[in-house]
């Protein structure tokens, strides 16, 4: 079964500073029929003005992973950690007992365009980390590329829940299937461009809740970036 997240009726909105979309309930935007699926608990989609950003806050018991698509975006937080992710880099926070951290826009002319996501991790009261990892396009251009994971494995960033976060970019016409062993459920969200799944015809920022698929067939109607996870 396939149940479409249209973008243009996702929460949030402009706010100036910041222009952002929630595909899930959301600070002051809720939906009952929308409070995330399965562990996966946030998908915002932010694109926030030169010069302005989020100030130090705190996140408790949660897995958060960043992708920036266009611009940069500087972190820091309470674990010491001071960075600036760009296009193709992720960043993961295991939140655990307590973790504070800003994230902000360091350029004077360009906006940065990212998507940030929650992951119920699997038990509460986890000792906080960072990771921050690079996943050049070349690695995941027409195929779905590892970058998250309970095991870290090919390189992937660890995650602390049995999930898996994949990543590909596609050029127009190209293919993927991902097989979903029994019992796995599904999310998919186009980042960029416009794609087919099992048929369903998809466009950036819509996304779709997956169960009871055996595979999925992900194909692009256009050059696209899709960013798909597989969970309990």
């Amino acid at each position: 079964m396939l149940q479409k997240r249209p973008a243009n009726e996702r929460g949030g909105g402009d706010h100036g500073w910041l222009n952002t979309r929630h595909t899930f309930s959301f600070n002051d935007y809720y939906d009952p029929d929308y409070m995330g699926f399965r562990v996966l608990r946030v998908i915002n989609e932010d694109r926030v003005q030169p010069g302005q950003g989020f100030g130090t806050h705190g996140h408790r018991d949660m897995e958060i992973i960043s992708y920036v698509l266009e611009g940069a975006l500087a972190h820091k937080d309470s674990l010491g950690t001071g960075s600036v992710l760009r296009p193709g880099e992720f960043q993961h926070m295991t939140a655990g007992t307590g973790i504070r951290h800003s994230e902000f826009n360091p350029s004077e002319t360009e906006l940065v365009h990212f998507y940030q996501i929650w992951i119920v991790p699997e038990r509460q009261g986890l000792r906080p980390s960072y990771q921050q990892r690079a996943f050049p396009e070349d690695e995941r251009r027409g195929r779905l590329r590892v970058v998250a994971s309970p095991d870290g494995r090919d390189g992937s960033l660890t995650i602390r829940q049995d999930a898996q976060v994949f990543l590909a970019s596609l050029g127009e016409n190209q293919e993927v299937t991902h097989e979903l062993e029994r019992g796995r459920y599904a999310w998919l969200q186009v980042l960029r461009g416009a794609l087919q799944l099992n048929g369903l015809d998809l466009a950036a920022g819509d996304g779709v809740a997956v169960s009871e698929e055996p595979a999925l067939v992900i194909r692009a109607t256009k050059s696209s970036e899709v960013m798909l996870f597989d969970m309990p």
